[in-house]
């Protein structure tokens, strides 16, 4: 037995010297080591010797086995070592190749238009105040005096969540909050995400963005409203652009306005464009209804207020001529990057 034990050591010592791989290594530690090998075939069989046999059989086997295992180990370090130093030579990388450039992304123009109008706000004594994409029937339209029956609600196409929460159609829902929770004075603008069940077109989205400002504070008169949207334009379009104020209706502002700017395309002259009227729709703005105040508790015989609301993708589309707003949502690097 022992004759036979020292045979299968020799062998496997002599194998091992010819190993140069991971592969064989390992085929090789299976046929000598694993469940199937002739070692484990020997321990099987000592259930037939005699306890005397088992006991001076077994002490050998141990001591075999033992060694041989050293030996894989020992082999195994050496293999390892050699197939590191092999892949190091074979894989060089030649670190004075230029790399390969990675492209990197670019802010959307509506970030870009939306951080501009932030600063003219701020620089102008505002602050930013936000609120939940998805809020309650009360603040996106009761609160705004658009009643249950009142048409303006069939003018806002909106996405329902269930029978009291709605996706905002618009962010004059913060300004609602913001009245409930502070006390005047108040200099808001509130951006945002906005939802609308339109239909997707060059000119319209169910998703855009909109900014919506609020001043409340005593003796607060249309002339602040037309000078605060005066400054801001100009800021934004430059100083030679013309506005002028038409009379409108809203639920919200009483008396209430639209805003328009001098054509960016033909200066106020007239075009298709601007539909020969030299000028373009950009926001719409008032004085905040008497009514809304209530229900805020502020008191409008002592405080009184201006609210106004743009989309700022309308915006962009002006400021930089763009004609479908799909451009701005389907993040073409090749169109955001001439921004």
């Amino acid at each position: 037995m022992k004759e036979k034990l020292d045979q299968l050591f020799n062998s496997a010592i002599e194998q091992l010297k010819k190993v140069d791989s991971i592969s064989k290594f390992e085929e090789l530690r299976v046929r000598y080591l694993g469940k199937k090998s002739e070692l484990s075939n020997i321990l099987k069989n000592m259930k037939n010797l005699s306890n005397e046999e088992k006991i001076s059989t077994g002490k050998i086997i141990n001591e075999i086995k033992k060694n041989i295992e050293l030996k894989f180990s020992e082999t195994f370090e050496s293999i390892k070592n050699f197939e590191i130093e092999r892949k190091l030579k074979e894989e060089i990388i030649d670190i004075t190749l230029p790399g390969k450039k990675i492209a990197i992304g670019h802010k959307n123009p509506i970030q870009i238009v939306l951080d501009e109008i932030k600063e003219i706000f701020l620089n102008m004594g505002f602050v930013i105040e936000e609120g939940p994409d998805i809020d309650t029937e009360y603040y996106n339209f009761e609160a705004l005096n658009i009643l249950k029956d009142h048409p303006a609600r069939s003018e806002q196409d909106t996405f329902y969540i269930d029978d009291d929460y709605v996706l905002r159609t618009h962010t004059s829902t913060i300004q609602i909050r913001t009245m409930e929770n502070k006390k005047p004075p108040i200099k808001i603008i509130a951006p945002g995400r906005v939802y609308r069940s339109d239909e997707l077109d060059a000119t319209h989205s169910p998703i855009f963005c909109q900014m919506e400002g609020l001043v409340v504070d005593k003796d607060i008169r249309m002339s602040h409203l037309k000078s605060t949207l005066n400054k801001f334009i100009k800021s934004m379009f430059g100083s030679e652009i013309k506005t002028k104020f038409r009379a409108h209706h809203f639920p919200f502002t009483e008396p209430s306005a639209e805003m328009d700017v001098s054509c960016f395309a033909c200066k106020g002259s007239g075009c298709s464009v601007c539909k020969n009227s030299g000028y373009i729709e950009i926001l719409g703005c008032g004085m905040v209804h008497p009514d809304v105040l209530r229900r805020c508790d502020v008191d409008p015989e002592e405080y009184s207020g201006f609210a106004f609301g743009f989309g700022i993708d309308r915006m962009v589309m002006l400021k930089y001529g763009i004609e479908d707003i799909r451009l701005l949502y389907e993040s073409d690097l090749k169109f955001l990057s001439q921004f």
